[in-house]
């Protein structure tokens, strides 16, 4: 919020709580310093993907409504820092129009993209629910078990942590199975050609020779994840 927007805000709140309404101009300029430099990060308003959205001024209304206790910038910082963390958890990241080799550019496209909606200038796209996200325990157990025997043989947890720094493209993919997240080896790589179980990798030139190799990437291409999030999404669909 901009200090205009705090200034509307602050005489909300002393039209419902005029008790404690400051007595004095240089006492009111001063709460309003304070508001507008600690709540400069809160959105006056903010959009919610199910209709739940954020209004600073009624957290300000529930807080006076409900507490005996003077109203403070966290009164209103705290509830939307919960608002911000319950929208991106449904967020799901749309592809961004830049090259994904990129990680630098891709990374503040995304960025972007988040603190449009942190501030209330966009909507957060709907996150589809993976497989262990809802359900009974037991459900999701199995589900994690099924993933982790597509894998391949299994061994015991403390011996598969033991060879994790061995063998890192394994031991995320157990992770993500055992998180119940979409797995982007679990498709192929439209953008490299990678083949499904098989890492992304990126070309690379030698400048002297001309000569190029493939070399492994660290992390899957995004548009691959993107990939194995709507089959994931289909498949759960389809049950």
């Amino acid at each position: 919020m901009d200090r205009r927007e705090i200034a509307a805000l602050l005489a909300y709140t002393d039209r419902l709580d005029p008790s404690r309404a400051p007595t004095t101009k240089e006492a009111a300029a001063e709460r309003l310093t304070q508001w507008a430099d600690l709540l400069a990060e809160v959105a006056a308003t903010a959009p919610h993907p199910e209709g739940r959205h954020w209004d600073a001024s009624q957290a300000v209304r529930h807080h006076i409504a409900s507490s005996p206790y003077p109203i403070k910038p966290s009164d209103v910082g705290g509830p939307w820092q919960a608002f911000r963390r319950d929208i991106l958890s449904r967020h799901q990241d749309p592809v961004p129009d830049v090259d994904p080799n990129d990680e630098a550019a891709y990374r503040a496209a995304l960025a972007g993209q988040r603190r449009a909606i942190e501030t209330g200038r966009a909507i957060a796209t709907p996150r589809a629910l993976m497989p262990g996200e809802t359900g009974t325990r037991d459900q999701r157990e199995q589900a994690s078990a099924a993933r982790l025997a597509s894998l391949g043989s299994y061994v015991p947890r403390t011996v598969a942590g033991a060879l994790a720094p061995y063998r890192p493209v394994r031991a995320e993919r157990e992770r993500l199975a055992v998180a119940g997240q979409p797995d982007a080896l679990d498709v192929p790589c439209t953008w490299c050609k990678a083949e499904t179980g098989e890492p992304c990798r990126d070309m690379r030139l030698n400048p002297t020779t001309q000569a190029t190799n493939m070399r492994r990437r660290a992390r899957p291409h995004p548009s691959r994840l993107d990939a194995a999030t709507a089959q994931r999404h289909a498949q759960e669909t389809a049950v």
